[in-house]
């Protein structure tokens, strides 16, 4: 009697099978069914229809209609995989297209077309670029690390950029520090960089400081900006510079560099990770670490390290990647070799412990 019934149920699903699926496919869309639901339904009622199709008496082995059926059922399955394929298509230029219409409202064409390959970019996009238009950030020197750091920021469209720096160009600043120029030796750096500046980038705004950074000022000018670059080879405007940013709340983003060696790091103590002073609590003797003048330095060195904290600091505007937050960044020129060892805060540090 079973056979019967399901041999009766294979006749039936002959006639009416393929309009079944085909009315409960325009049912879904018309119920507006989720699409897993959808999917989920047909492929019971197909595999059903499967079933029944191998109660075929006239045919003992795999019937004709079993074959049909998993006919029927491999033309589903490469329908649904290319249109899920094209769905993630979409899904991916989707974001590029809304980023790009989106900066279009920020930016004027020129700019568009100067920042387009940034806004390309699935990490930055229109978005990000606001965000480094919308930017304020302090250079401290316009030395060594200062000369890539502020051109590439003036490149990737920082909108307001300050730097301050007491000394003038000389001609022994020419063999690294490559934002001045032989014609403006003699003029003070933070206006040799402006001028290198605005010739990169005109839709930027520079604020120069012609004078040496004090405890007097330090605090009340970091606070006038996001995110602060040292690139001074001096440890006393070093340390100055790291208590101005704990005390302000401001990210630091540190370089250093001598003769073959650099490093970066970027400290920021507000948000759980350490300050400058947590890494190196105590100011080297006299003597015993040499700056540039003393000691001699490789001239790509400052372009190699401050590139980097350039990179460090488009990031960490744009929320792009993993920054050096709790990281330092040791690179050897020399033997060309980079390696990062984890950096943590210490609960007795006398800048930022206790804050934590």
């Amino acid at each position: 009697m079973n056979g019967e019934l399901l041999f009766l149920a294979f006749e039936v699903s002959k006639l009416f099978g393929l309009p079944a699926l085909g009315l409960i496919a325009i049912w879904g869309w018309w119920r507006d069914w989720k699409r897993g639901k959808l999917l989920g339904v047909l492929t019971g009622v197909w595999l059903l229809l499967l079933l029944l199709s191998t109660h075929d008496r006239s045919d003992p082995g795999l019937s004709g209609w079993t074959h049909f059926w998993l006919v029927i059922g491999l033309i589903a399955v490469l329908a649904v995989g290319y249109g899920e394929g094209l769905r993630a298509l979409k899904a991916r230029v989707r974001p590029r297209a809304e980023a790009t219409a989106e900066a279009r409202s920020a930016f004027s064409a020129a700019e568009l077309d100067r920042y387009a390959r940034h806004i390309l970019l699935r990490e930055i996009g229109g978005v990000g670029q606001k965000r480094l238009k919308a930017a304020r950030v302090l250079v401290v020197g316009a030395g060594g690390l200062g000369s890539p750091v502020l051109l590439y920021l003036a490149g990737a469209g920082v909108g307001t950029i300050g730097v301050i720096d007491l000394d003038v160009v000389e001609g022994s600043n020419l063999q690294r520090q490559v934002i001045h120029t032989d014609a403006r030796i003699g003029m003070p750096k933070v206006f040799s960089a402006e001028v290198a500046m605005k010739a990169l980038n005109p839709f930027i705004e520079v604020r120069p400081y012609h004078r040496r950074l004090t405890e007097e000022i330090a605090v009340d000018l970091v606070r006038e900006y996001d995110l602060v670059l040292d690139g001074t080879d001096d440890f006393d405007t070093r340390y100055l510079v790291n208590r101005a940013c704990v005390a302000a709340g401001v990210p630091l983003i540190s370089g250093a560099i001598t003769q073959w060696e650099g490093q970066v790091s970027l400290f920021d103590p507000a948000k759980g990770g350490p300050c400058y002073a947590c890494i190196f609590p105590v100011k080297p003797a006299p003597g015993l670490v040499p700056t540039c003048a003393e000691a001699g330095v490789a001239a790509p060195l400052p372009g190699v390290i401050g590139s980097m904290m350039a990179m460090e600091a488009v990031k960490w505007i744009t929320g792009a990647g993993e920054t050096l937050a709790g990281r330092l960044m040791i690179h050897d020129a020399l033997f060309m070799e980079t390696r990062v060892i984890g950096a943590k805060m210490r609960a007795d540090c006398e800048v930022c412990g206790e804050r934590h």
